[in-house]
């Protein structure tokens, strides 16, 4: 039995959800092809543009974050077409799969675990593999916390045929990510990420560039046409039902989002994850990764610490939920996310509860250290705020 009923959820989505916005979907449901709702799909559409950062059209289905990679997928390519993959993590694997699934002739480029990829290793598998059609990479691979240079990558992109394609599910709308200004030709995300909302609903824009090429595409798709989707947009419309309940707090957080401001709630979550990092080093612990995310902070579990025990008491005890590895790396770090309704306040309990679970399962720290040190990160924030 928990001490407190209250839970705190830091996994790296779902993330926690404002209670307004949840209130916001638990109205009565409305038809999808009222006109009234036609106005809320003009608006959601509009602000979707703002946080992309482009002028195209973004198209939603009713889906985790993987639908619209595969939405990807089947919208741009061939059998037999040529891509790159980033697998530096659990995501990029499933880029990998996916390319498998559907007949493509993938050239892996393989990053170990918690690193980066190198600009020119994408541009030496371009120079050394004719007809590639399509890099497939993460923005932020969250299975790592890593952060992968696509800007610089799109560089490399724009003078080729190939399109990149940035899975930016943990991404966009945490730090800088423009699709127009970068060049970025696919841009995929999730609702449960830093949209803060529930699972269930997935986006995908296309640059020009990305259109044209799906033009040519021969792979099979259904629910996952966007040229369905592009005329019943026209018609200000879906193709197929939608996740009404679910726009609906959609709509709430895009315009809460656009009030903020993207330069303001990328400053918010690049404070969160500096702290958190503080903290972590304050304690004598190491960050995984090698070019961290401000999505999500994620600890080297130390030597001998059983982390699925450590879980599991924060969990059941604590009502604290982190995250732990995945595959290979299960047993051996811990992700705290700063995504989602999550104040200063938030992380400092998040700090705290590590403090504490550290010291119950075999390995000291000293309390308050990393509080203290989340905290000079938090106040410098909060004095700007006034």
């Amino acid at each position: 039995m928990r001490f407190l009923n209250k839970k705190y959820l830091f996994t790296p989505g779902p993330v926690s959800v404002a209670p307004d916005v949840l209130l916001s979907m638990a109205q009565p449901i409305t038809h999808h092809r009222l006109p009234e709702f036609s106005e809320i799909l003009k608006e959601i559409r509009e602000n979707l543009k703002y946080l992309f950062q482009t002028q195209k059209e973004v198209y939603f289905f009713a889906s985790s974050g993987t639908g619209a990679m595969e939405a990807a997928i089947v919208n741009l390519f061939s059998p037999g077409d040529k891509v790159i993959v980033v697998v530096g993590g659990k995501f990029g694997q499933r880029w990998l799969e996916l390319s498998q699934t559907y007949n493509l002739e993938p050239v892996v480029i393989e990053v170990p675990w918690g690193k980066a990829v190198k600009p020119e290793e994408v541009e030496k598998a371009l120079k050394n593999n004719s007809g590639v059609k399509g890099i497939l990479i993460q923005a932020c691979e969250t299975s790592t916390g890593v952060k992968h240079p696509v800007k610089e990558i799109a560089e490399i992109v724009k003078e080729n045929e190939a399109v990149i394609v940035v899975d930016a599910i943990s991404a966009l709308g945490v730090y800088e990510l423009p699709m127009d200004e970068w060049g970025l030709d696919v841009v995929i995300t999730g609702s449960q990420k830093a949209l803060s909302l529930p699972p269930g609903l997935s986006f995908i824009a296309f640059s020009d560039k990305a259109q044209v090429l799906a033009e040519t595409s021969k792979l099979p798709k259904y629910y996952f046409n966007l040229q369905k989707e592009k005329k019943a947009y026209e018609k200000n419309t879906t193709a197929f039902t939608p996740a009404v309940s679910l726009l609906i707090g959609l709509k709430k957080m895009l315009k809460r989002i656009k009030e903020i401001g993207l330069e303001r709630l990328f400053k918010h979550y690049q404070t969160l994850s500096l702290a958190c990092r503080k903290a972590v080093s304050a304690l004598n612990l190491e960050i995984f990764s090698e070019v961290p995310s401000e999505s999500l902070t994620v600890i080297k579990a130390p030597e001998g610490l059983n982390t699925g025990e450590l879980l599991k008491f924060l969990r059941n005890k604590l009502g604290i939920v982190f995250a732990g590895g995945q595959a290979h790396l299960k047993g051996k770090i811990l992700r705290i996310t700063h995504m989602g309704d999550q104040s200063p306040f938030d992380l400092l309990i998040a700090i705290s509860a590590l403090e504490m679970g550290f010291n119950l399962f075999g390995y000291p720290v000293s309390l308050g250290k990393g509080v203290k040190a989340a905290e000079e990160i938090l106040f410098d924030y909060i004095k700007e705020k006034q």
